[in-house]
C-alpha cells in the first residue's frame, strides 16, 4: 500500500495557496445537492457542520451527547495559538511553525503544520466576530499569554475556560444553520460502523441512546470529528464519555490507524487520590506562566510533607528544588510537555515527591502572588483556583497546589492525507480523530487551533476535491452494503448484552487501562510491551465471556454504551502497543527507557543534551507508522508514509 500524502509542490509558503487555487469547485446550486455526514459536534466537527452548511451543502451531524454543548472541547481551559505577535515579540507564522514541528519532535509533516500555522490568525478574527470574550489588555485590545514550547506570547484565552467560549462561538454557527435547515441535528445518537460502498465511505449506522434502534444513514461522504483515545487507559482527564469507537470501527473497516503510541501525559493535573475514582482532572498549563514547580531537594523533607509534619510553606528557599528551571533555563517552568511530566516522574522517582501517594510536585504561585498582588492572580485564573480548592480542599492562594503528570491529548488518530481524507474514500477525520498536525507530542494551546482550522479552513476547500469526483444523490439506505452493515451492528450489540456474566463493564476497562499505564504509558520497554500484548488478548477474551450488562437494548442503557466501546479499546489497545513497542526510539510522548542519552553519550558530554533526554534515531524512524487492522487473530500490518524535511534541520530537541 503506498500512502500518498498529497502535499502540494513548491516553496512551503505557498503550498496552501497553491492547493486552494488548484483544488476543485462546485458551484452553489450543486452543493445543495450534496449530503456529508458528520460525526461529531465539537470545534472541529461542530466548525464543519457551521462552514459546509452555510457553503450551501446538506448536513447531517451526529453526536452522543444531549446536545454539541457537550461536546468534549468545552472542558479546554488555557487558550488557543496564534501567530499575530500582538505582543511584537517576534513571533511569525514561521515561528508558530517551528515551534510546533520541533515541540513534535520532528515526526510530523512539514507541509500540515505550515498550514495550521498559516491559518492560526484567521481562527481569532472568525471566533472574535463571533462574539467570542477573548482577555483584552486595558486599552481594549486582544491579550495574550505564553504557553509551554515557546518563547513569544502567542495564546489567546478567555481566562481558564477558553474552550467553552470557543465552543459556545462554534455552537451558535451550528445553531443558525440548523435553524435554516442546512443541518439537520442528531443528537443523542451514537455511530457503531461505517458503510462502505465500492470501497467508498457512504454512511453510518447508528444507536439511537434513547430508544436504542439502531438505523443507518447514507451521504455522499463522511466526517470524523470524534476526537482521541485517551480513556484507553481508564483514568485520563477526559470526560468519561470520550472514546475510540467511531474512528475504531473505520479501523475496522479498512482504515488506517496513524502512530497510536502517541499519547500525552500533562504535566499539571491534580494527583490520583485513590482507586475510587473514575477520571482525572486537568489543571491548564496556563498556570505555568506564574506558578513555579518544585520538589523538595531531600527525600527525609519530602517524607516529612507526605506525613503532613510540615507543610509546603516550612520549606526552606535553599531546600526547594525548581527543576523545571533548573534542567531548562531557557524555558523553565514552560518547558514542553512531554519533557515536564519525565521530570516530574523523576523527581518522584527519587523519592522527592510531596503527595501523599508519592505521586506530586508543587506547583507554587507564593512569587507571582507577592509580585502581581492577589487580585491579578485572581483574575488571570480564579474560576481554576476555585475548582482546585473544590476537589483538593486546599485554597492555592495559602499554599501550592499538588500536581502529578496525567493523560490528556493523544497525536495519533486515523492516518489522513493533505486533504484530510483517510485511504477510504470519502473517509475525512478531524481534529484530535486525525494524527496530522502534532507528532510525538502536542504543544499546549495548539488542539483548539487545530480543531477550528480543520472545521472552519480546510475542509471546506478540500471536501470539494473528492465530491466532484462523485454523483450527488446516488446513495441510498435501500443498498444491500446498509443492510449488511447494520445486520452485522445488531448482531455485535445483541451477542454483548446476551453475555450475562458477572463482571462490571468498569472493572475490565480498569483492569486493561492499569495494563496499559504500567507498560504503555510514561516509559515503556520492549519487555512490558511485549508483556502487555500477551496479556490484553487475556482481558479481551474474559470480557466477552463474562461482562455483565443488565437491563435491556430497547431503551436508554448507559453499560450498554459503555461496554461497546470498552470493547474497542480491548482492541485498540493492543494496536497501541504494538506501535509502541516497534518505535524502537524515544520521541516526544512516546518515551523508550532503552532509548535515552546516558552520561556516556558524546552529545552530553559535548553539552549539547542532558542524560535522560529522548534519544531519536532519525535514520530508522522518521516516518508515520500507519497500521492496518487484520482481525483479533491477527497481527497488524505496518505501512510507513516516509517524513521528508526541506525546511527544517531536523537537531536534538533541546530547551536548555
Amino acid at each position: 500500500m503506498v500512502l500518498d500524502s498529497k502535499i502540494p509542490s513548491g516553496p512551503l509558503e505557498q503550498k496552501w495557496s497553491k492547493h486552494k487555487m488548484d483544488s476543485k469547485l462546485i458551484n452553489p446550486a450543486n452543493k445543495r445537492k450534496f449530503t456529508v455526514i458528520i460525526v461529531g459536534s465539537g470545534l472541529a466537527g461542530g466548525a464543519a457542520a457551521a462552514s459546509l452548511a452555510e457553503m450551501g451543502y446538506q448536513v447531517k451531524c451526529f453526536c452522543y451527547q444531549d446536545s454539541p454543548r457537550r461536546a468534549h472541547s468545552i472542558a479546554a481551559q488555557g487558550g488557543i495559538n496564534a501567530s499575530k505577535n500582538y505582543q511584537n515579540d517576534g513571533d511569525s507564522v514561521r515561528r508558530l511553525f517551528y515551534d510546533t514541528i520541533k515541540g513534535g519532535d520532528f515526526r510530523a509533516r512539514e507541509g500540515n503544520v505550515y498550514r495550521l500555522a498559516e491559518v492560526s490568525g484567521n481562527i481569532i478574527d472568525q471566533c472574535v466576530a463571533q462574539g467570542v470574550p477573548f482577555a483584552r489588555e486595558y486599552g481594549g485590545l486582544l491579550d495574550n499569554r505564553s504557553f509551554g514550547g515557546s518563547q513569544v506570547s502567542r495564546t489567546f484565552y478567555a481566562r481558564g475556560q477558553t474552550g467553552q467560549q470557543l465552543l459556545i462561538g462554534c455552537y451558535q454557527a451550528l445553531e443558525k444553520e440548523i435553524h435554516k435547515g442546512g443541518v439537520k441535528m442528531y443528537p443523542r445518537t451514537e455511530m457503531l460502523d461505517v458503510v462502505l460502498v465500492n470501497g467508498h465511505a457512504k454512511g453510518i449506522v447508528v444507536r439511537d441512546l434513547v430508544t436504542g434502534e439502531i438505523s443507518s444513514h447514507a451521504a455522499d461522504a463522511v466526517i470524523l470529528a470524534t476526537g482521541g483515545y485517551g480513556n484507553v487507559f481508564f483514568l485520563s482527564t477526559n470526560a468519561m464519555g470520550c472514546n475510540v469507537t467511531a474512528a475504531w470501527r473505520a479501523a475496522r473497516r479498512g482504515a488506517l490507524f496513524a502512530n497510536p503510541c502517541y499519547t500525552q501525559i500533562h504535566p499539571t493535573c491534580i494527583p490520583v487520590s485513590g482507586d475510587y475514582q473514575s477520571k482525572l482532572t486537568l489543571m491548564s498549563e496556563s498556570l505555568r506562566n506564574d506558578g513555579r514547580i518544585w520538589a523538595p531537594k531531600s527525600q527525609e523533607v519530602a517524607a516529612k510533607l507526605r506525613e503532613k509534619k510540615i507543610t509546603a510553606g516550612d520549606v526552606a528557599e535553599d531546600d526547594r528544588d525548581y527543576f523545571l528551571e533548573r534542567k531548562y533555563p531557557s524555558f523553565g517552568n514552560l518547558a514542553p510537555r512531554d519533557i515536564s511530566s519525565r521530570a516530574a516522574k523523576e523527581a518522584c522517582d527519587d523519592g522527592r515527591g510531596v503527595a501523599p501517594t508519592g505521586l506530586g510536585v508543587y506547583l507554587d504561585f507564593r512569587d507571582a502572588t507577592k509580585r502581581l498582588g492577589e487580585d491579578t492572580i485572581r483574575s488571570r485564573y480564579g474560576n481554576l483556583f476555585q475548582m482546585y480548592d473544590k476537589i483538593a480542599g486546599e485554597d492555592p492562594y495559602k499554599g501550592p497546589m499538588m500536581i502529578y503528570p496525567a493523560v490528556h491529548y493523544t497525536m495519533g488518530g486515523l492516518w489522513v492525507d493533505y486533504n484530510l481524507m483517510s485511504n477510504i474514500p470519502g473517509l475525512h477525520v478531524l481534529g484530535e480523530a486525525n494524527f496530522s498536525d502534532h507528532g510525538a507530542n502536542r504543544l499546549g494551546a495548539s488542539a483548539l487551533m487545530q480543531g477550528l482550522a480543520d472545521g472552519y479552513f480546510v475542509i471546506p476547500t478540500t471536501i470539494a476535491n473528492y465530491l466532484v469526483t462523485q454523483k450527488p444523490g446516488s446513495i441510498s439506505t435501500s443498498m444491500p452494503e446498509f443492510k449488511q452493515t447494520e445486520t452485522e451492528t445488531k448482531e455485535r450489540t445483541n451477542k454483548l448484552h446476551n453475555i450475562n456474566g458477572k463482571r462490571t463493564v468498569d472493572s475490565f476497562h480498569r483492569e486493561l487501562g492499569l495494563t496499559m499505564w504500567n507498560d504503555c504509558g510514561m516509559a515503556r520497554s520492549r519487555e512490558g510491551l511485549t508483556a502487555a500484548i500477551q496479556k490484553i488478548p487475556q482481558i479481551r477474551e474474559e470480557f466477552w465471556q463474562n461482562v455483565r450488562i443488565p437491563g435491556s437494548g430497547a431503551n436508554v442503557n448507559s453499560e450498554l454504551e459503555k461496554a461497546g466501546r470498552v470493547a474497542d479499546f480491548l482492541e485498540f489497545g493492543e494496536l497501541m502497543c504494538y506501535d509502541a513497542r516497534d518505535r524502537e526510539e524515544s520521541c516526544g510522548g512516546h518515551f523508550r527507557v532503552e532509548h535515552q542519552f546516558f552520561d556516556t553519550d558524546p552529545e552530553v558530554i559535548a553539552g549539547s543534551t542532558q542524560a535522560g533526554e529522548a534519544k531519536r534515531h532519525d535514520e530508522h524512524f522518521s516516518h508515520v507508522s500507519a497500521w492496518q487492522y487484520n482481525g483479533n487473530d491477527h497481527a497488524p500490518t505496518l505501512h510507513k508514509e516516509p517524513l521528508v524535511y526541506e525546511d527544517v534541520h531536523v537537531s536534538i530537541r533541546s530547551y536548555a
